[in-house]
């Protein structure tokens, strides 16, 4: 696939900015979803499955072109390790991508949009750590090579994409060995696409210290990569991590940051205050994102429709 072939390619040729849908897991939690888990998210996907239908709607109600599906820590080891078998693992896994979609046409049946993009589904791959659930996602210092991560991710992402979704997601990277063994699976699927987003400490580094410019470079060679940034990172590190990379690449970058609180693992709770006020304050600092060349941008961890709705409005008026 040559890069102005991506869904996302084509969306930005006609749009300044995509908007990506915020966390899932904070409203699933606002509707009564027990997270405190080593499942996470996955773990409703078996349990009430409508709920994430339900908030995939309110985000693109919200102004959302992209959903971001529930697959980040459904994985065929987590699943299994609960007593499920490889068959019906690998089918709540494509149940992520059908339920997105469903809210995308949904969505699309309902109103007059404006001349928005039609909306695209974004089928998560998180990282090793997410399967771990020990927050190692945010270190990467993994007990496994490169070619074990690739054994590791290649089920998941044929299913996902074999499901259909417009995108793959790989997000929340920490590490740049992850990176390159997602593109060597990426490589199986020639008509796939993905963007690459990881996680950073500071606003120079991805989470195992590697240099986000180093990644942005490196990645900007790989054709089926769509676009690249960061996500579930602290607000105050983007705009500096945004000008590491748009030096370093051409493609497309996306940011969608967390709240600026800290995950503790044991817990599986988030703690400490929030960087910005939600709604408005949010898409405040969004204008200053695409200032600086993000040209996707949304909301992670502990983000909400609110915040989606401001980065929608700083939109219409561009």
């Amino acid at each position: 696939m040559t890069t102005a072939n991506h869904p996302i390619a084509r969306a930005l040729s006609d749009h300044p900015l995509l908007i990506v849908d915020g966390a899932l897991a904070t409203e699933l939690e606002a509707r009564g979803c027990d997270l405190n888990d080593s499942l996470w998210s996955a773990r409703v996907l078996a349990e009430s499955p409508e709920l994430i239908r339900q908030v995939h709607l309110d985000y693109f109600r919200a102004g959302a072109d992209i959903a971001i599906t529930s697959s980040y820590q459904a994985t065929i080891e987590g699943y299994m390790a609960r007593g499920m078998s490889e068959d019906e693992a690998l089918e709540l896994i494509t149940r992520s991508v059908s339920l997105a979609a469903q809210a995308r046409d949904d969505f699309w049946n309902e109103a007059n949009h404006e001349g928005r993009p039609r909306p695209l589904v974004a089928a998560s791959v998180g990282p090793y750590g997410a399967y771990l659930a020990d927050g190692s996602e945010y270190r990467g210092h993994y007990d496994i090579d490169e070619a074990g991560l690739v054994d590791f991710h290649r089920a998941r992402m044929a299913a996902l994409v074999a499901a259909g979704a417009d995108v793959l997601a790989c997000e929340t990277m920490p590490s740049l060995i992850e990176a390159k063994a997602l593109v060597t699976v990426l490589r199986e699927f020639p008509e796939a696409s993905a963007w690459i987003t990881f996680t950073a400490h500071d606003g120079e580094h991805i989470s195992e210290g590697t240099p986000i410019a180093e990644c942005a470079r490196w990645l900007n060679d790989q054709p089926q990569v769509a676009a690249l940034g960061v996500n579930c990172t602290a607000l105050e590190y983007i705009p500096s991590l945004l000008e590491q990379m748009s030096g370093a690449t051409d493609k497309p970058l996306i940011v969608y940051p967390n709240s600026g609180e800290t995950y503790d693992a044991t817990s599986k709770t988030w703690q400490g205050g929030c960087d910005v006020a939600h709604g408005a304050g949010f898409g405040e600092q969004a204008a200053q994102w695409y200032a600086r060349g993000a040209r996707l941008i949304g909301g992670c961890c502990r983000t909400t429709p609110e915040d989606i709705r401001a980065i929608a409005d700083f939109r219409a008026g561009l």
